[in-house]
C-alpha cells in the first residue's frame, strides 16, 4: 500500500468521526462494515465497501472461502451481541471471514468499536494495545479467543466520546497494518 492510500484513507476515518457520518452507520451488521470500509477506501480502491470475489490468505492463514462467504457473513451478521465475550467472538469471525480484499483490520477495529460503544457503553483504548501481543492474539484467536478477551478487555474504556482515545485509536489500528502515522 503506497504512503498516499494510507494518508488519504487516515483523513476519511478521522473526517468519518468529525463529521458525525459515523452516527448513520449501522452498528454489528455486515451493510455497517461495508460502509466503513467504503467510507475509509472510496476513490482508492476500486473495490472499497465491496465483498471479496477471490480468495485471500495472510502468511499460512486462508480467509473464509469466497464461495461461501456471503452465507459466512450472514450468519455473522446473526451472532448475538449482549456481552463482551459475545462480542469479541463475533469480531474473530468476522475477522476469519475477512470479506474485503484489503483494509480489513482498519474497517473491523472501528466496527468493533461502535458495537462496544452501542451494547456496551465502551470501546477499547487502542493506544494501550501492544501491536505484538494484538497481532499475536488475532492469530491464536481462531483455536481460542480468551488472549484477544483478556487483552481487549484490559483495555476498555468509558471514556467513549474522548476524541484523543478514538483518533489515538485509529492512528494505533493503522499501527498495527505496518503503516507510519506522520503527525
Amino acid at each position: 500500500m503506497s504512503n498516499e492510500i494510507d494518508k488519504r484513507s487516515l483523513e476519511n476515518a478521522y473526517r468519518l468521526f468529525d463529521s458525525g457520518d459515523i452516527n448513520a452507520i449501522e452498528v454489528g451488521t455486515v451493510k455497517g462494515l461495508q460502509d466503513i470500509h467504503r467510507y475509509l477506501f472510496n476513490g482508492l480502491y476500486d473495490f472499497a465497501g465491496e465483498i471479496r470475489e477471490l480468495n485471500i490468505s495472510k502468511g499460512n492463514f486462508r480467509f473464509a472461502n469466497s464461495l461461501y462467504l456471503k452465507d459466512i457473513l450472514s450468519k455473522i451478521e446473526t451472532m448475538s451481541e449482549n456481552t463482551f465475550e459475545e462480542i469479541i467472538a463475533k469480531y474473530v469471525e468476522m475477522n476469519i471471514a475477512h470479506p474485503f480484499m484489503e483494509g480489513n483490520g482498519r474497517s473491523m477495529r472501528i466496527w468493533l468499536d461502535m458495537i462496544l460503544r452501542s451494547r456496551l457503553q465502551k470501546v477499547v483504548n487502542w493506544q494501550n494495545v501492544d501491536k505484538v501481543s494484538y497481532l499475536q492474539a488475532m492469530e491464536r484467536s481462531p483455536i481460542n479467543d480468551l488472549e484477544l478477551r483478556i487483552l481487549l478487555g484490559d483495555n476498555l474504556t468509558e471514556d467513549i466520546n474522548n476524541r484523543e482515545i478514538i483518533f489515538k485509536g485509529i492512528e494505533q489500528s493503522y499501527y498495527y497494518e505496518g503503516y507510519k502515522v506522520e503527525k
